[in-house]
């Protein structure tokens, strides 16, 4: 998947620039985003401040580390009991 070319503070800077008064339009224009994107943006990113945003992107690296090892315990788990069935 392809990352996005704006990073959390750019993007919480766009949004505010809306919430100043600014159209919705013309943001995205000036930007070169689409509206679609504008409001997933808003969606996820609405009400945060930076400091907010980087928390978020912790905890989704956080989150993102700990399925992969849960994954590779349960990986770990099924061919112990793929042996032991083969071996009883």
């Amino acid at each position: 998947m392809k990352g996005s070319r704006f990073n959390e503070e750019q993007i919480i800077a766009i949004l505010r620039e809306h919430d100043a008064g600014a159209k919705t339009e013309e943001v995205c224009r000036r930007h070169g985003i689409s509206n679609a994107t504008f409001y997933k943006w808003k969606s996820k990113y609405g009400g945060l401040e930076v400091s907010d945003a980087r928390r978020l992107r912790a905890l989704e690296n956080e989150n993102k580390r700990l399925k992969r090892l849960l994954a590779d315990a349960m990986l770990d788990n099924a061919a112990l009991k793929d042996l032991l069935a083969k071996n009883v």
